[in-house]
């Protein structure tokens, strides 16, 4: 089995939507980076010297390569991220190899069974 390890940056008070729709794509676990900043393109207002930005959350998910592009689709309509400007980004990378999954092979196996029997 095959993985990709999607990456998402998004702020702090969209993780908990992101999280759930990422998993009713078929993400099958999670890991959340607290507190992230980040630079879009523009830069972050300030007032008296203090930086005005919002804190991000760092979301990374390692999910079965033939369902990656689904729940990446999912979480940027989730997380709004092509509507709101500065609200978020994901994007995906190669997983050459992972350990510590099998428990969720079995599973993952069945699911991309039906969606490429489907």
């Amino acid at each position: 089995m095959h993985f990709k390890l999607i990456l998402a940056f998004v702020e702090d008070s969209e993780t908990k939507n992101v999280l759930e729709a990422a998993r009713k794509a078929g993400a099958t676990g999670s890991t959340v980076i607290s507190q992230a900043r980040g630079e879009g393109l523009e830069k972050s207002k300030t007032f008296f010297g203090l930086t005005l930005e919002t804190q991000r959350d760092a979301i990374l998910l390692l999910v079965e390569e033939h369902m990656s592009r689904s729940i990446l689709e999912t979480i940027a309509k989730a997380g709004h991220f092509d509507e709101r400007p500065g609200h978020g980004i994901a994007f995906q990378v190669d997983v050459e190899d992972a350990v510590g999954v099998n428990h969720q092979v079995r599973r993952l196996f069945e699911t991309v069974q039906k969606e490429i029997l489907t």
